[in-house]
């Protein structure tokens, strides 16, 4: 069946839109959804079934880590094995935000989310409709791009609508994104933090909160 398309402003979405969208999401569903940047592919982050069906539909190795979005920074107790000192500064003075923050997994997690490192990348996004969408589902959502694996990303719904025209069962169409830089990675998860990937926040805004912060060379 083709997905189907809703009309859905990203920065206040209805509410009644976001609770159909978790309601797929919820059956094992896959809604695309606009981000801050691109198109990305949500699913329960606790469902097996759903993360094994949308990495086939990409085409992307299931050892693959999946970034998780949260609805708000209460909800990484329920993926984080520990949170460091660290991370609750960080949340506070970037959360809503494009920083991700690695951090150990909790038994709870399934392996497709880590894949098989005992880590998870979690952020809780700028934008309001993957938010409010957590926020429904009670639990962190995938952050995946909704494009197939090794091709660009979706811009538009019609992108998406175009290259999986079956396999995506809902898209949330809040018009174009603006692409641009991706979010700002930082593993916390071992005793020295380091910067796994620069994006588009700077590494000098981490000094005050993170000295010794390792920083990959250029």
């Amino acid at each position: 069946m083709a997905a189907q398309i809703i009309p859905v402003s990203p920065d206040d979405p209805r509410a009644d839109r976001i609770r159909l969208a978790a309601g797929v999401l919820d059956r094992g569903g896959v809604v695309a959804i606009p981000t801050e940047t691109f198109y990305g592919l949500a699913v329960d982050s606790f469902s097996r079934s759903s993360l094994g069906a949308v990495n086939r539909l990409k085409g992307k190795d299931s050892g693959s880590p999946v970034l998780l979005l949260l609805s708000d920074r209460t909800m990484a107790g329920q993926v984080a094995e520990e949170l460091p000192d660290s991370f609750h500064a960080l949340a506070r003075a970037f959360w809503p935000g494009p920083l991700t923050l690695v951090v150990r997994a909790s038994k709870a997690v399934p392996p497709d989310v880590s894949g098989g490192r005992g880590t998870v990348g979690i952020r809780v996004p700028g934008l309001a409709l993957p938010r409010h969408l957590a926020a429904a589902l009670g639990r962190p959502i995938s952050g995946i791009s909704s494009n197939r694996h090794g091709e660009q990303p979706h811009r538009n719904a019609v992108e998406v609508f175009r290259d999986f025209p079956r396999g995506v069962d809902m898209i949330l169409d809040g018009g174009p994104t603006p692409g641009g830089a991706p979010s700002t990675v930082v593993d916390l998860s071992q005793a020295q933090p380091r910067v796994i990937r620069q994006g588009i926040l700077p590494v000098t805004v981490f000094e005050p909160f993170l000295p010794g912060l390792q920083v990959p060379i250029a």
